[in-house]
């Protein structure tokens, strides 16, 4: 039996504008990502290597976009406690993806710059 690589409770979980759950839970173990309601029912899960997730920088800073089976969830987590370190929980939750193989990409891409042509 493995530990539970992260585990997140009070997670508020929106697909499309809509709110699933206030008080939800992200399960990552075994290889694989849980999204669970308040009552424990499940909502989607895969394995890591079909999850892909990005941190936007248009969104606060303990929210995450995370398509899991082709659909877009917009996770925020911390949702009841909102302490000043509301980072903390989707950095640890990024980290527990790219170390089990999940598609997380850099929060801020660097493009490169184009001189302008005369």
């Amino acid at each position: 039996m493995t530990a539970t690589e992260f585990n997140a409770t009070d997670v508020r979980i929106e697909r499309s504008f809509r709110s699933l759950t206030r008080a939800g839970q992200v399960i990552v173990k075994d290889g694989r990502l849980a999204l669970l309601t308040s009552y424990g029912r499940e909502i989607d899960s895969a394995p890591l290597s079909a999850v892909t997730v990005h941190r936007r920088w248009f969104l606060a800073a303990d929210s995450a976009i995370a398509s899991v089976n082709g659909v877009r969830y917009r996770l925020t987590m911390g949702q009841r406690s909102r302490r000043p370190g509301g980072a903390a929980p989707v950095r640890r939750f990024l980290e527990a993806l790219r170390g089990g193989g999940a598609d997380a990409a850099v929060p801020y891409p660097h493009r490169e710059l184009r001189t302008p042509t005369p």
